[in-house]
């Protein structure tokens, strides 16, 4: 008889053998700032997470460094939008300001932007609208301008989100252009247009104004169109290839790992987290567990990066060793 619970009878075996581990250094923390004043808004939807200003965002960045987690992902939220969301390239404009304001006061951090338009237009969309769509090519335009403002504002990496055809060729030329061809791009590279974008929206106050996303965001029935994706952008010059979500999208995230040797991120969305903060609050889960347990799966799909609203939480939980 073949006795595999001989390595399942002590938590010392278990250890040994456990074939996948968390680890705080995978974790990307998200972070929302928002432009104004005394700001510090907790998101409804989003249990935990809030929406900040810069004078009030310095108690989140200490919690972040104590508990050793390095790297965060900015997402701004301006006082004004118009069409096109030209506040993405304001060289005075709230992710610049943030980047520059982490820079001088927590110079360990990395800083990772998010490229794209919809939390700054009017329309709530990925770009520039013609006909009723986002037009790919005028957007395009806007894409350089504003990862230009990031790089001079001293973003660490840049990460575009939109789904535009030839952005990440784009955003390398750009970038090496002008200087910076030591900067990475992290590919939103499969980005679906998922129903678990739903809280995010609330949180960054990008919910479209007309239509969808489905011209521009992959089709979530889809998986050899995936792979395509992630192709062109490594051959763009991609340095990490992103899935999006990650729990519903575990396949996907494996098929990028067997296909490719760049590291492969996965974002634990927020539909996700509230999901699981949601049962947890009625206790119907073991929060703590389920969460720990989802990081896992992602993390043995094959994410070598998880960006994840629950980093905070997992990393007290690791370095407690409770789990």
């Amino acid at each position: 008889m073949f006795r595999t619970r001989r390595l399942r009878k002590k938590e010392g075996i278990r250890r040994l053998v456990q074939e996948t581990k968390l680890s705080v250094d995978d974790f990307i923390y998200p972070l929302f700032i928002e432009e104004g004043k005394n700001i510090e808004t907790e998101i409804s939807s989003m249990p935990g997470i809030k929406r900040f200003s810069i004078d009030r965002i310095s108690k989140e960045l200490d919690e972040l460094v104590d508990l050793k987690i390095s790297s965060v992902l900015l997402f701004g939220i301006p006082a004004r939008k118009d069409e096109e969301g030209t506040q993405t390239w304001n060289e005075n404009g709230i992710i610049q300001e943030a980047i520059r304001y982490i820079k001088i006061h927590y110079p360990k951090l990395y800083i990772i932007t998010d490229v794209c338009f919809c939390e700054y237009t009017s329309h709530g969309h990925c770009g520039v609208i013609m006909d009723n769509d986002v037009d790919n090519d005028s957007t395009l335009l806007n894409i350089s301008k504003q990862v230009l403002s990031h790089a001079n504002a001293g973003a660490d990496m840049v990460a575009p989100s939109g789904m535009m055809d030839g952005s990440i060729e784009n955003i390398r030329q750009t970038l090496d252009n002008n200087g910076y061809s030591n900067l990475p791009i992290m590919g939103y590279s499969v980005k679906y247009s998922s129903s678990f974008y739903g809280p995010f929206r609330e949180a960054a106050g990008s919910t479209p104004g007309f239509g969808n996303r489905k011209t521009y965001q992959m089709d979530p029935s889809n998986r050899h169109e995936a792979l395509r994706e992630a192709k062109y952008d490594n051959q763009e010059g991609a340095d990490i290839l992103m899935v999006k979500p990650a729990l519903a999208y575990l396949d996907i995230i494996r098929d990028l790992k067997n296909a490719y040797d760049l590291p492969i991120a996965c974002y634990n969305v927020s539909g996700e987290y509230s999901m699981i903060k949601a049962a947890a609050q009625n206790g119907w889960i073991d929060g703590d567990m389920v969460m720990m347990e989802t990081l896992l799966s992602m993390k043995r799909a094959g994410a070598d990066i998880i960006i994840t609203y629950f980093a905070k939480e997992a990393a007290r939980i690791l370095d407690s060793n409770n789990i």
